[in-house]
């Protein structure tokens, strides 16, 4: 999906071949049946499969820590492979991770990434004592029909009856019930479990064209979906404040109405991730799938 090719055009990484072996693996079932231990790549291989996926070339989907053979002791799906989040996979006693963003802070998770980086290096020593694998999902996720991360943000905001998947998916432009930005606001923070998150926009203007960019796409294609789709407003995970907020501010001057919602880039994704967790169990009974929520990064003062 072209918003999205940003995280994976610009690495080469050889454990891309690794993805393209899977399709040629074992299926799922026969290795339950053979009572084989289910290993990391039998998962993955499951994942894509289902997914009904092609092998992505160049992708940042790889394994971070862990062996692709090891055995799968239980299952957690989350946005950030967070120190918190491992030591919880720990207390589950589930030892692979599954992460839709990087673990070491750099889109290729380069672990050289700073010279000498003592917070990199204790971390993956807390992956390695504890044997957890970790695997970014990241364009493999949002490649499946529907964006699974896409999907799972409107079954979380009750906005799927509004929306119909085979077109709004790719324009991401859609209308809901009529409301006001403040009572969108509000509707946000109760859905999503958020407290805070910024505005651009007159809280009592009236809203029912959305305009959904989660996750951190790029600032071009946030302000095409605006010239293109003309929303009442736009909600997205986060950009520059230099480029989509200061369009925004600029055209609200210049007499377009459109708002501005910046939910934060895990807010916006997290619930795509909560939803991957509930798709994934059944295909993988009876192992254990695990949502563990990212905390907020920041601490409003």
């Amino acid at each position: 999906m072209p918003q999205y090719a940003t995280r994976r055009t610009f690495l080469t990484q050889a454990s891309g071949a690794a993805a393209a072996l899977a399709f040629s693996a074992m299926p799922f079932s026969r290795v339950l049946a053979s009572h084989k231990p289910v290993t990391v790549q039998d998962v993955i291989n499951l994942v894509l499969k289902a997914g009904n996926l092609q092998p992505i070339p160049n992708t940042v989907d790889t394994l971070k820590s862990g062996s692709p053979d090891q055995e799968v002791t239980g299952i957690v799906t989350t946005m950030f492979a967070t120190i918190s989040v491992i030591k919880e996979a720990i207390k589950l006693g589930a030892n692979f991770i599954i992460a839709h963003e990087p673990t070491f802070f750099n889109h290729a998770d380069k672990k050289d990434w700073t010279p000498n980086n003592q917070v990199i290096a204790g971390k993956a020593a807390l992956l390695a004592e504890h044997k957890i694998a970790v695997w970014c999902c990241h364009d493999y996720i949002h490649a499946m029909q529907p964006d699974t991360i896409f999907y799972g943000f409107l079954k979380k905001t009750g906005w799927l009856p509004q929306v119909q998947l085979d077109h709004d998916l790719t324009a991401r432009v859609f209308n809901i019930p009529a409301t006001t930005l403040g009572g969108l606001v509000n509707h946000l923070k109760s859905t999503l479990g958020i407290d805070h998150f910024r505005v651009i926009g007159d809280l009592q203007q009236p809203v029912s064209k959305i305009g959904l960019r989660p996750g951190a796409p790029s600032s071009e294609s946030q302000v095409q979906l605006v010239e293109q789709g003309r929303p009442d407003v736009l909600i997205i995970g986060e950009t520059r404040e230099w480029e989509t907020a200061e369009y925004i501010r600029d055209g609200r001057l210049l007499g377009h109405n459109t708002a501005l919602i910046v939910l934060g880039h895990i807010a916006s994704e997290q619930p795509g991730m909560e939803y991957f967790a509930a798709w994934l169990q059944p295909k993988v009974d009876p192992l254990e799938v695990h949502f563990v929520a990212t905390a907020p990064v920041f601490t409003w003062v």
